[in-house]
This record gives C-alpha cells, sequence and structure tokens, in this order.
C-alpha cells in the first residue's frame, strides 16, 4: 500500500512567494475535475484572499466544464492570478491556464491544443478516441487525398459520418465543441481584458483547430506568438522545478510498483498545509491524506 511521506518543498515554496511577493498553492492532478473542489476551496479559505496568488499547475487534463469552475474559484481569492507552470500543463490544464493574468512557463513547459474529443462505442468498431478535427477534416481529406469535389465531398462525408456515429451523438459532439469555444473565450477575457471579442476568439480557435492532432506539443513560445502573457522567470524556474520533480515522483498510476497498490492522483496545498488524493484499484472512492510539509 503506498505511504503518504512528507513532501521537502517547504524551502521551494518559501523562495517562491519572497521572489514574487504572493501566497502559492499547489495544484497538480493527474484528471482535473469538479471531486477536487472541496478540497481547493478549503486551501484557498486557509490561504484567504491576497492580492497575488501563485499556483503551480501541473495537469495532462480533465473535464472542461470543472476546469471553468476551478477557475473561478481562483480568481475569487485574488486580484492577481498567476500560473507557473514547470512541466506539464495539457489539454484541459492549458485551458485552465488561459485564465491567469499571467503564465510564468519553465523551459520544459508543455501546453497542448484544446480541441474535445469523443469516446468511441465499446464494442472495438472504431477508433476508441477520435476528436472534433477528425469529423471537420473529413470532407478536405477526401478532396485533397481523393479528389472528390468539395461539394461532393461534404454530402458523402455526412453520410458516412452518420452512418457511422449515431446522430445525436454527432449533434452532442457539436454541442461539445461550441461550449469549449464559449469557455474558452470566457476565462480568456480575465487574461486579456483588453483584447476584442474577435482577437480572443482567433487565439481560441488557434488552440482548438490550429494544429494537427491533441498532443502536438506547446512550448512558451508557441502560446505567446498567438497572443497569451507568458514569460520567462529563471529564478522561479528554479525552485518550481524541484518543486514539480517532486510532484513527478509521487503523482500518478505510473509511479506504483504494481497495479495493486493504491496511488495518488492529485495534490493540493500551500504553506499552510498539503493533501494528496489517494485512489484505491478497488474503485472505492478516493480520499485524501494530510501530509507534512519539510
Amino acid at each position: 500500500m503506498t505511504q503518504a511521506s512528507a513532501f521537502p518543498v517547504l524551502k521551494q515554496l518559501e523562495c517562491l512567494e519572497a521572489l514574487r511577493g504572493s501566497r502559492l498553492l499547489i495544484l497538480a492532478a493527474s484528471h482535473l475535475e469538479i471531486e477536487l473542489l472541496p478540497e481547493l476551496y478549503e486551501q484557498c479559505r486557509s490561504i484567504g484572499r491576497v492580492p497575488r496568488l501563485d499556483v503551480l499547475l501541473q495537469g495532462r487534463g480533465g473535464v472542461v466544464n470543472d476546469v471553468r469552475r476551478i477557475a473561478r474559484l481562483l480568481r475569487r481569492f485574488t486580484d492577481h492570478l498567476a500560473f507557473i507552470v514547470p512541466f506539464r500543463c495539457e489539454s484541459s490544464a492549458t485551458l485552465l491556464a488561459l485564465s491567469a493574468d499571467e503564465i510564468i512557463a519553465g523551459d520544459l513547459a508543455i501546453f497542448s491544443p484544446i480541441d474535445p474529443h469523443l469516446h468511441g462505442s465499446a464494442d472495438g468498431a472504431g477508433p476508441a478516441v477520435f476528436s472534433c478535427q477528425d469529423i471537420r477534416l473529413f470532407g478536405e481529406m477526401c478532396s485533397d487525398w481523393f479528389g472528390v469535389s468539395s461539394d461532393e465531398a461534404r454530402i458523402q462525408s455526412l453520410g458516412l459520418l452518420c452512418n457511422s456515429i449515431f446522430p445525436p451523438t454527432l449533434t452532442a459532439f457539436y454541442r461539445t465543441t461550441l461550449e469549449m469555444l464559449q469557455i474558452g473565450e470566457e476565462l480568456l477575457r480575465f487574461q486579456l481584458p483588453d483584447a476584442s471579442e474577435a482577437a480572443r476568439s482567433k487565439i481560441i480557435k488557434q488552440l482548438m483547430f490550429g494544429y494537427h492532432s491533441h498532443s502536438y506539443a506547446l512550448a512558451r513560445e508557441d502560446l505567446a506568438e498567438i497572443g497569451l502573457k507568458l514569460r520567462s522567470l529563471p529564478d522561479v524556474e528554479d525552485s518550481a522545478w524541484e518543486i514539480s520533480k517532486c510532484l513527478q515522483a509521487r503523482i500518478g498510476g505510473g509511479v506504483r510498483e504494481s497495479e495493486g497498490d493504491d496511488w495518488f492522483d492529485a495534490v493540493i496545498g500551500s504553506r499552510s498545509g498539503m493533501k494528496l488524493r489517494k485512489r484505491r484499484p478497488n474503485g472505492l472512492a478516493p480520499s485524501w491524506v494530510e501530509v507534512e510539509i519539510s
């Protein structure tokens, strides 16, 4: 059984707060979801409302609607929200980062596109997961690869798609795409309040439709190039990377010695206290374990 040992990050936490003149919150999760909210709320309350809140963020995805709620909770506790990203900040974590006044990204920071995905049928007849781009570009692929006219490609692609995907499911996927656009633009208003609606929409559409795969690794330079507020601060990165290495060694099912072991899938903490969420392989509800910060 996995045991929670002390987190040796206090020195780095205090260093970052001194450098930034802020309070620091650590939020790391295998999957950003609504079930994190109660513990995140308790941690925010223990810190209190502060002028500047830095969140060291590490994650590889999550639920879009839940990320929106996480962002709004964090904004409620500060006038200036920054995300410090030393390593992975992909998919819905990238979406969450849009809600910051600024993003401080390290040399190894990895962001990604935010295009929605649809899970395939359980019978294994088709792909397990595919992106909205797989559907949107079907007609273009027919025209480009097979010389079908654009009008004919659109008609054929619609028929083929409806034969492969239950039409209400396809409609639900379309609604999910519209929802992603709406939430992305809503969160981006926090970071770019003076930008035009068209400018914000262009950024979100680039993140949704501008790359050829969901796993396309975006560096800080890529996000800065499309208009987001990113900075590199070497002094901040030194301490943030040490915290990230500690998180990498503790979080995720891949760090278990065997599949039968418990594992930790989330960390939420500050110098006020630190908790890890423990998952059990039998499917029972996870539990939070308090650990010492050293």
